[in-house]
């Protein structure tokens, strides 16, 4: 029989066969892709025609397609589904993928003919396009160690596959220990807690198979744990299991993992000749060197730390009114920010959450792109890898334009956080194919859903990238959607946030679960009034993280990465209740894989653009200026990695934004 990941999928828009697909597929598949994969490489090397585009470039495009449809499927499933066997399975992959890779960013023949190319380049008749997809093909196989000879060839190979397989490592150790600790909790335990977070609290026990109501590490149900539990002492052990992932001694320990895989990123950057990894990494980014990114990072970090050492104080007397003496706590911090918030904006979480359910906010996702893109969604009955997804076709004036999925619900079988992929990029070479585009959230169960206003941040934000995803409009897969440099790619995700705050947006979309009554006027007021409120504390908790990051990666790796992470929140005066948003031992952003390492500051490199460009929309027409938005999509969202990243926000906005616009967004400076 065939294999039903290989063989021709007879399903609407050519989605996988979710429902004939057993995890017993999966090995044979890749093991026949792999095999297939390496036969049209070696084809393309060892052709004895003079190299052009079409029989080099274009052929290695084209190349690999039966591997794409394994590795969309098995990672999309690894993700958001995992199981015993997918890990197992995990562990055995990542390995055989960096080693075929590597026999492909190391065939010689190969690159002679892409070099061979490159040194032709300017003689040759090439659409903007292709020029662009060889120059990055180019410099791919530079960056992977092409050039190289000899031991350090070897050795290059050697240092890949080690870093999939730790990578892979990191990732399974921090979904163990998430997916292990919880704690029960007694129906005395509730007290002091809204309905919204028992009601989750007793979803998740019923998960775990227990009898009540239980706290798990999920962000959807620590996090308002931490912000409304009255019990200190219940707060401070769920906040030491969430700060103790990756971290807890025995197999899924992350720290040894993290220093060894410093030590081989410096390595690696050392083979090609620059000074350290993060030289080596920002090269290609739109910040192009570490001096840059920390100068802005710092230029955020003054005022971020003087608004949070102002908020301590404040919670610290808040505490001391409470009878507890004592500095102020990790564990105590989102508890009296949420007293705060209650008692300034009168502003209650527990109030506000009924008007933000889960299919009203994607309503809203889905309406914004409608006035914006002109976008129409429409649901789909297909078969999905687990029940809680759902799936919508797109349209445009009646013209296909891509499949949306959604699976929204946090489980102990997804990892936390929260993603967007493209099970398959939109491209028109070498054949035309619609993007399939996934966003996976986090979110608490429940009957309606209910999102915090965090939340649904998190949704429009997932929804920015299937956007950049959806509306592609290249020829060549290798630059399409999100494609771009990584300082950049979150630019549209950012964007799209600014929209969930348009008033008009949320006096349609945000109605009470049960009366279905819009949100009250002078409640929408205080939701936009306090969209600012504890932004010390965010910015603190994320600048920390990408400072941390980035002196990793910036110089020489350290031999005890938590000793340096503790140095480095020394220096800058990490304030003493607030935790990196991203502790080392759990910072999969950065050790999971090398996407994020020395680039975890790109969020904020976004944020700079994102609001200025939001400013262009008000400064014009308002949030839905119909030349704006053409723009946006012109320049930015249809483009891909087509061009520079500097030069797509140049066509957008004429021109390149300060931190300025950043820093009155978050409230840090007067605007």
């Amino acid at each position: 029989m065939t294999n039903p990941i290989l063989a021709q999928w007879q399903t609407p828009f050519e989605i996988a066969p979710f429902d004939a697909i057993s995890d017993d597929d999966f090995a044979p598949a890749l093991d026949t892709a792999l095999t297939a994969h390496l036969g049209e490489i070696d084809a393309i090397a060892d052709n004895t025609e003079t190299p052009d585009f079409d029989n080099t470039i274009g052929a290695m495009e084209a190349a690999g397609e039966a591997l794409d449809k394994v590795l969309s499927v098995f990672f999309t499933v690894a993700g958001a589904d995992s199981n015993p066997k997918r890990e197992e399975l995990q562990r055995d992959f990542s390995p055989k993928l960096a080693a075929h890779f590597s026999a492909i960013s190391s065939n010689k023949a190969l690159f002679r003919r892409v070099a061979d190319l490159w040194a032709r380049k300017d003689d040759l008749t090439l659409t903007p396009e292709q020029s662009r997809v060889l120059m990055l093909t180019h410099r791919s196989f530079v960056r992977a160690g092409a050039a190289l000879e000899g031991e350090d060839d070897t050795r290059m190979q050697e240092i890949k596959a080690r870093l999939a397989t730790l990578g892979t490592s990191f990732t399974q150790n921090l979904l163990a220990d998430e997916r292990e600790w919880f704690m029960k909790l007694s129906e005395g335990d509730l007290e002091g807690l809204p309905d919204f977070v028992v009601e989750a609290a007793r979803a998740a026990g019923a998960e775990k198979g227990v009898d009540g109501p239980v706290v798990t590490l999920s962000r959807s149900i620590i996090v308002p744990f931490l912000q409304f539990s009255p019990r200190r002492d219940l707060r401070e052990g769920a906040y030491k299991a969430w700060a103790a992932r990756g971290a807890n001694g025995g197999e899924t320990d992350n720290r040894e993992i993290a220093a060894e895989t410093l030590k081989l990123r410096e390595e690696r950057a050392h083979l090609l000749g620059y000074d350290n990894f993060a030289t080596y990494k920002l090269e290609t980014e739109m910040a192009r060197t570490p001096e840059r990114v920390r100068e802005l990072l710092m230029q955020v970090w003054e005022p971020a730390k003087a608004q949070a050492d102002a908020d301590s104080e404040t919670m610290t007397q808040m505490m001391q009114a409470d009878g507890i003496n004592g500095p102020l706590e990790a564990w105590d911090w989102r508890y009296y920010a949420e007293k705060r918030r209650k008692a300034e904006h009168d502003l209650d979480e527990a109030e506000l959450k009924p008007y933000l359910q889960l299919d009203r906010m994607i309503e809203a996702s889905f309406s914004c792109a409608n006035r914006l893109f002109g976008l129409d969604f429409a649901p789909l009955d297909i078969p999905l890898y687990h029940e809680d997804c759902r799936a919508w076709e797109v349209t445009r004036n009646g013209k296909h334009v891509a499949v949306f999925i959604g699976d929204y619900f946090a489980r102990g079988s997804k990892r936390s956080g929260a993603w967007c992929s493209a099970m398959r990029a939109q491209a028109k070479f070498p054949k035309e194919q619609a993007p399939i585009v996934i966003n996976v959230c986090n979110f608490a169960k429940g009957d309606p859903a209910l999102l915090s206003y965090d939340d649904a941040r998190t949704l429009f934000h997932e929804f920015g990238h299937a956007l950049h995803q959806m509306l592609s409009n290249v020829t060549y897969e290798s630059i399409s959607g999100t494609s771009v440099a990584r300082d950049f790619v979150e630019l549209p995700s950012q964007l799209y946030e600014h929209w969930l705050e348009v008033p008009e947006v949320l006096a349609e979309f945000a109605t009470h679960a049960e009366t279905g009554a819009p949100m009250p006027k002078e409640m929408l007021e205080k939701v936009l009034k306090a969209a600012n409120f504890d932004m010390g504390f965010q910015t603190v908790e994320y600048v920390a993280s990408a400072l941390v990051d980035l002196e990793f990666h910036d110089g020489s790796a350290p031999v005890d990465p938590m000793a340096k992470q503790a140095e480095v929140l020394e220096q800058i005066g990490m304030p003493h209740a607030i935790g990196m948003r991203h502790a080392t031992p759990q910072f999969a952003h950065v050790f999971a894989g090398d996407g994020y390492s020395s680039a975890y500051y790109s969020y904020m490199w976004s944020e700079v653009m994102d609001a200025d460009a939001f400013a262009a929309f008000e400064e014009a027409g308002g949030a839905f200026d119909e030349e704006r938005a053409n723009a946006l999509e012109t320049h930015i969202l249809s483009t891909g990695g087509s061009r520079e990243a500097e030069e797509l926000y140049l066509a957008f906005r004429g021109k390149l934004p300060g931190v300025e616009a950043l820093l009155k967004g978050r409230g840090l400076i007067a605007a």
